[in-house]
């Protein structure tokens, strides 16, 4: 089996390959990564009978995850989209925050949305909207995209109680209270920066398949139905992300109560949305003019494909697991003599990249380096957040939730590579570079 350098050189090709499939050979992505990840696991020296398993168990832990959460979310939102729910809160955001500023409020709502619930489980909500605001405000889907991608995935690194951060703070001895509170000072930048200012950049830029003859449509079919009302509009789409905060807040407020244990089964991401989907039947059935089979359908469709290719991502990503190249890249990087925020912000970043996971990525880097502490003569805060930050970017095909996005989101994996990609890189330097202003405060600002 592959060892050391060999090992990222391995990593390295089956991404090549990987792209090659997908944009110059046009291979379905479900297909091209589930080749990739076999052929990754025999180059790398697994032991031939092992490499099934491997691959299947990577597939199957990761629709574990997600596999149901997508399809009740495909479905939910084909009824908010088809009840009119959709546009009416498209409305609401555009008359808050204004045409021009609508990309920062979904950003700044993806950044609320995601520090109680799961980054998969609130982009499959709200994406929803994505395709609505840009209709009605004429500026690029790519640039809503990235607003809630970015807002959403960097609050889910950054602020607990969502398990990357609150592990991280454990890790490194921080207190939670500042730790939360220090976490959305770095997200807050770090979202507008990498989420609207990129988004509105990259907008410009990456151009997508025009909606307007969707509108047209949708409009016709809008004249055809009752108008649903802004607050049932709101009422629904919030309906899963309560259940989810009650699951939360009943943890922090009632632990090891039968009022817990409640609240535990029906704010589960899949039973809230579950739930979710069958008030929906029922409360939005006034306002679809659609057959209801028809909506199904296209549901359970969409969702099959986006299923297969999150699963496919997964299996990439359990090989590269399974090689060792975390340990190695582990090994390594203790040598290097970088400043200590720097090599905390490296290290989470490359296991980021290189193991797909954004937690797994921040648990590693605080279990080696949150012992160190002392050693290192750092504020445990500031340590933990420059870990968080290295998670935020760089998303490559190995990880579920690029597949999440680009299927969603209705991008190519180029389009992809540069909205997602490189705007959680963008992001997670900028909250770096906070964590460095805060560091400028060590001795005035509490816990710092």
């Amino acid at each position: 089996m592959l060892t050391g350098p060999m090992l990222i050189a391995a990593f390295i090709i089956a991404l090549a390959l990987l792209f090659l499939l997908i944009i110059k050979w046009k291979v379905e992505p479900f297909l091209a990564l589930t080749i990739i990840a076999f052929v990754t696991a025999i180059g790398i020296g697994i032991p031939l009978k092992e490499v099934p398993g491997i691959v299947t168990s990577g597939f199957g832990s990761t629709l574990t995850g997600v596999g149901i959460l997508i399809g009740l979310g495909v479905i939910f939102g084909q009824f908010l989209g088809a009840s009119g729910a959709i546009e009416r809160i498209a409305d609401s955001l555009l008359k808050i925050f204004g045409i021009k500023n609508s990309p920062a409020g979904l950003a700044v709502s993806g950044t609320i949305v995601s520090i109680p619930v799961f980054f998969d489980a609130a982009f499959v909500i709200l994406s929803g909207l994505l395709k609505s605001l840009a209709t009605r405000t004429g500026i690029s889907i790519v640039t809503f995209v990235t607003a809630l991608g970015i807002g959403l995935i960097t609050s889910h690194n950054m602020i607990a109680p969502t398990p990357g951060p609150m592990i991280v703070a454990e890790n490194t001895g921080s207190d939670l209270g500042l730790f939360i509170l220090y976490g959305i000072i770095c997200a807050i930048p770090a979202t507008l920066v990498g989420g609207f200012l990129y988004g509105m950049f990259i907008g410009k830029r990456v151009k997508t398949e025009s909606t307007i003859e969707d509108e047209a449509i949708e409009n016709e079919e809008l004249g055809q139905r009752k108008q649903i009302s802004t607050g049932l509009s709101f009422g629904m789409l919030a309906l899963p992300i309560v259940l989810i905060l009650a699951n939360t807040f009943s943890k922090m407020l009632v632990p090891g109560t039968s009022i817990e244990t409640f609240f535990g089964f029906i704010g589960d991401k899949n039973i809230a949305l579950l739930i979710s989907v069958l008030v929906a039947i029922i409360a939005l059935r006034p306002y679809i003019a659609e057959n209801y089979n028809k909506l199904y359908s296209e549901a359970i469709a969409t969702a099959g494909m986006i299923v297969l290719i999150t699963g496919a991502g997964g299996a990439f990503g359990a090989v590269i697991n399974h090689s060792g190249i975390g340990d190695y890249l582990i090994t390594t990087m203790q040598s290097w003599s970088i400043p200590v925020l720097m090599l905390a912000f490296i290290f989470s970043q490359i296991l980021r990249a290189s193991l797909g996971s954004s937690t797994v990525a921040l648990v590693t880097t605080s279990t080696i380096m949150g012992p160190l502490i002392v050693d290192l003569g750092v504020s445990p805060i500031l340590l933990g957040l420059a870990i968080c930050a290295g998670g935020i970017g760089l998303s490559l095909p190995n990880d579920s939730g690029f597949w999440v996005v680009n299927r969603f989101g209705k991008l190519t994996v180029p389009q992809t590579l540069k909205v997602w990609t490189l705007g959680g890189f963008i992001a997670g330097l900028t909250a770096l570079a906070t964590v460095y202003v805060l560091s400028l405060f060590s001795g005035i600002l509490p816990g710092l």
